[in-house]
C-alpha cells in the first residue's frame, strides 16, 4: 500500500477508504501546493488530492459508479475539508 499523503486529513481518507473499499492498492497524494492562490485553496494545506486505487469492489462498475463508491466512503470530509479530489479507480487487472 503506498500512501505519499500522511497529514490528519489524508489518514483520516485513507483509514475510510481502507473500511469501505478494501483496497488492494491505494495511493493518496496532497497536491494542495499546486494549487496555491486558486479558489478552495486552503493554507493549512491538504485541500486538493489525487487517489489512485484498486479494488474487487469496482469490478463491473462505471467509472461514475466507482467515484460514487469514493465518495461515499469519504462522507462529509468531501463537504467540509476537501476541495478537489481526482480519482482513477480500477478493478485488478485493469490498466
Amino acid at each position: 500500500m503506498d500512501t505519499t499523503a500522511t497529514g490528519p486529513v489524508a489518514t483520516e481518507m485513507l483509514k475510510r477508504l481502507d473500511s469501505a473499499l478494501s483496497p488492494s492498492r491505494i495511493a493518496l497524494t496532497d497536491d494542495s501546493e499546486k494549487h496555491r492562490g486558486h479558489g478552495g485553496y486552503n493554507p493549512a494545506g491538504e485541500s486538493h488530492f489525487s487517489l489512485e486505487i484498486e479494488s474487487e469492489l469496482f469490478t463491473g462498475k462505471s467509472r461514475v459508479e466507482r467515484q460514487r463508491l469514493v465518495y461515499r466512503a469519504l462522507g462529509e470530509l468531501m463537504h467540509e475539508r476537501v476541495h478537489a479530489l481526482q480519482i482513477r479507480a480500477r478493478a485488478p487487472g485493469e490498466e
